[in-house]
């Protein structure tokens, strides 16, 4: 196994494992936008809107992410989004079990892709030295 890596373009089948988890994780972060204003308006707090405006950029920034996978921005971006989740624990701490879930399945979905991306170029290098 190769390191993680941090940029560059990703094969086709994992740039689609990471857009799953990226865009299933951008949904759950509306959640947590959702709770973060909910318990700001509970607390009496001024800053409810500014923690709802800041968890819906969030999510837009890991659909953002998403698309852009294909391309060389999308992984750092993905990256980004993950360590914002973890920063966002700080303001909402129910999202240190968002950070640990979808980082977990980033990593597994960062490693696997690879795996199945090098075994799909093997099975295609094969098949053109067959003919």
């Amino acid at each position: 196994m190769s390191r993680l890596p941090l940029v560059g373009q990703t094969g086709k089948m994992t740039w689609r494992m990471l857009a799953s988890v990226l865009g299933s994780q951008a949904l759950v972060i509306l959640l947590g936008a959702l709770l973060a204003r909910g318990t700001a308006i509970a607390n009496d707090a001024d800053n409810a809107k500014t923690l709802l405006w800041a968890g819906c950029a969030l999510a837009v920034l890991a659909f953002v992410a998403a698309g852009l996978l294909r391309g060389p921005l999308g992984l750092p971006l993905g990256w980004l989004v993950q360590l914002l989740t973890w920063l966002s624990a700080f303001l909402v701490p129910a999202m240190i079990g968002v950070g640990l879930v979808f980082t977990g399945l980033w990593v597994l979905c960062l490693i696997k892709g690879q795996e199945i991306d090098a075994m799909m170029a093997a099975r295609e290098h094969d098949a053109e030295t067959a003919r």
